[in-house]
């Protein structure tokens, strides 16, 4: 792994984890089967996504993953930098604001960094506020910065 993951197993870990930089995630590749199993799950077939050739003639000179793919990989990667007591996880909650200053390419690598800006206990689990950034490699620009929010419950999924 790219960054040393972080385990807050109790709920005084959890809250400890306010401040707190994580990252950056492994690469991730962001390949033409990924892009059109999106627009399958989305039904969004947009040229610029799923037409090759076209997309090749358009202005970013080949294919771009969906922005809300990009949004859709966000539980993964955090749950590669962050995790929790056996069996639990984080449940993604929402986000405070998202903005994509640069296309993703298809083919091109893909990973995150996380800072934890705030940790609030909700009494039963904690809330978490985290800015991300999905940054693109050889790419000044990020793919993606957003605030997110994650509810950690100290409750292992069911087998």
């Amino acid at each position: 792994m790219a960054g040393d993951r972080v385990v807050a197993p109790s709920a005084e870990e959890v809250l400890a984890l306010k401040g707190r930089s994580v990252g950056p995630s492994d690469w991730l590749v962001v390949e033409q089967d990924r892009v059109d199993g999106y627009a399958r799950a989305a039904d969004d077939w947009h040229w610029a996504h799923n037409d090759v050739e076209r997309a090749s003639r358009g202005p970013f000179g080949g294919p771009i993953g969906h922005a809300h793919l990009t949004l859709a990989l966000v539980p993964h990667l955090f749950a590669s930098l962050v995790g929790f007591a056996e069996g639990e996880d984080a449940m993604f909650y929402g986000y405070n604001r998202v903005r994509f200053p640069t296309a993703v390419p298809v083919g091109s690598a893909i990973r995150m960094r996380a800072d934890v800006v705030d940790v609030v206990d909700l009494g039963g689990g904690e809330q978490l506020t985290v800015d991300l950034t999905i940054e693109i490699d050889g790419v000044e620009r990020p793919a993606c910065v957003a605030q997110a929010l994650f509810r950690h419950y100290p409750v292992k999924a069911p087998d």
